[in-house]
């Protein structure tokens, strides 16, 4: 498939892997690269030391375009991982969490595509204006961190398409071929994807987290943090469980950030202790039933959609 998302960021298939924050390796990241798709390194809270090792082994394991996210206000080393990913001459960076207008121009001088994460249409247009080169539109469907403001992607897609000409790329809920068909319906040019990537063979999350993704229903997440301005979607556990009663009992937002770290979530998904830590899960998680290789999974994906927008085609 060729478009401008594959043209501008140089991969084969317009799907991205969605950051992952503080269990971001190099393994899975270099799988989605291998496969054509956009692996993506989550800078989450970790040091630049740690997030250049990172990178330097993920070019060990793959010769093709990667990116790396850095939430803005999220992390606490900000300006020296913008050096780190220039110094690496990383390809591409993808700007969430914060004003991503400082950052770009710097970025795009040393060669850099920016992505910014976006999910409203007035962040959107301010993106834009900044100069990014595409904009990763998330609904609230997405896994983690979301927008207080709670927009479902089916509604922010389009709106966004209509209102900027760079390319919109569309996260949030969509895990299978049918996702990309729709969104490309939406007006999208591509999608972001994190949940689906947990359940995939290179990932090296534990099977207790793999597991919880397979038998997910359609209910099995749930939104932790709303009570004090920062919602999470997460896949329900015991220690999310335990979280939420805190919530009801009256957590304060210091509480709840201290419960929320980001090593809370390693306890989780790499160590696979639901009683310790919390698990991020998009509501995507219901249709997930199978653990294929990264590969398999993005040239099944692009056969889905072609398949789908055949019939959709057809019609009309």
């Amino acid at each position: 498939m060729s478009n401008r998302i594959c043209k501008m960021l140089k991969i084969n298939f317009p799907i991205i892997q969605g950051g992952m924050g503080n269990i971001s390796n190099a393994t899975l990241t270099a799988a989605v690269s291998e496969a054509g798709g956009l692996g993506t390194i989550g800078s989450g809270t970790m040091t630049p030391e740690k997030v250049r090792e990172i990178i330097v082994e993920t070019k060990q394991k793959t010769d093709k375009p990667f990116a790396v996210n850095i939430a803005i206000n999220v992390s606490p080393y900000t300006d020296r991982l913008m050096e780190t990913v220039i110094e690496e001459r990383v390809p591409v960076v993808s700007l969430s969490a914060g004003n991503p207008a400082p950052y770009i121009p710097v970025l795009q001088e040393n060669g850099i595509k920016v992505l910014a994460i976006v999910a409203a249409v007035k962040h959107a247009e301010k993106a834009a204006e900044a100069g990014a080169d595409a904009l990763v539109a998330e609904g609230f469907e997405a896994a983690g961190i979301n927008s207080n403001l709670e927009l479902t992607t089916m509604t922010l897609i389009p709106q966004i398409a209509k209102r900027v000409t760079i390319p919109v790329i569309a996260a949030g809920g969509i895990g299978d071929g049918h996702g990309l068909a729709a969104a490309l319906m939406l007006g999208a040019e591509g999608v972001q994807m994190g949940t689906r990537f947990i359940a995939t063979q290179e990932a090296p999350f534990h099977e207790n987290y793999k597991n919880a993704v397979i038998d997910a229903s359609d209910t099995a997440t749930n939104i932790i943090g709303r009570s004090v301005g920062q919602t999470r979607r997460v896949i329900t556990n015991e220690y999310a469980e335990a979280i939420k009663e805190q919530e009801r009992a009256g957590l304060s937002l210091e509480d709840f950030q201290a419960l929320t770290t980001e090593m809370q979530h390693v306890k989780g998904a790499v160590e696979g202790d639901f009683k310790k830590g919390f698990i991020n899960g998009g509501q995507i998680s219901g249709l997930v039933e199978s653990v294929p290789a990264v590969k398999e999974l993005i040239e099944e994906m692009m056969q889905e959609a072609k398949t789908q927008l055949e019939k959709v085609r057809q019609i009309l």
